[in-house]
């Protein structure tokens, strides 16, 4: 087994700590900062689509005006999961990784429902609703790529149990 660097070590002291425990103590606290997570990534996504693929600028602002709040909600999924996905795996433990591998395994199913939607819908634009589909591909792939990428901090704050109640 490896040792632990001064990484892992720092980075385990981080997803560990309690001090925001009351964010995400509760699964409704936890469903919220994730709904709002959700939210986030959805408009800091459309404020970077208006950028690049508008002529617009001020979206630019938005993005960034979104983007502290988008970390610590980050932050708090991270914490409430404690480095689940974050951590190396020498600093987790066995039950921990096989609950890693069943977020990777729920997240992939998603992630591929959402593309199959995503080809169908946009072929279906482009077939049936006259809609220039070389104009969506690369929004509808960078959402893709991002919705790949979060959906597995997505179900693992879902999934984790609330902390067992002191006495």
């Amino acid at each position: 087994m490896t040792t632990a660097t001064k990484y892992d070590r720092r980075m385990y002291a981080i997803m560990n700590d309690r001090a925001a425990a009351p964010m995400y103590a509760t699964a409704t606290r936890r469903r919220a900062v994730i709904g709002a997570h959700v939210l986030l990534t959805a408009v800091g996504f459309a404020a970077w689509a208006l950028t690049i693929f508008g002529d617009a600028r001020w979206p630019l602002f938005a993005m960034l005006a979104v983007l502290p709040l988008w970390v610590v909600a980050t932050g708090a999924i991270n914490g409430a999961t404690r480095g689940l996905l974050e951590l190396r795996r020498r600093m987790l433990d066995e039950r921990q990784l096989a609950e890693r591998d069943r977020v990777h395994a729920v997240a992939h199913r998603i992630t591929g429902l959402l593309l199959l939607l995503a080809a169908v819908g946009a072929g279906a634009a482009g077939w049936i609703g006259g809609v220039q589909v070389e104009g969506v591909v690369a929004p509808v792939l960078f959402a893709a790529l991002t919705v790949h990428l979060l959906t597995p901090l997505w179900v693992a704050g879902l999934r984790i149990q609330d902390d067992p109640a002191e006495d």
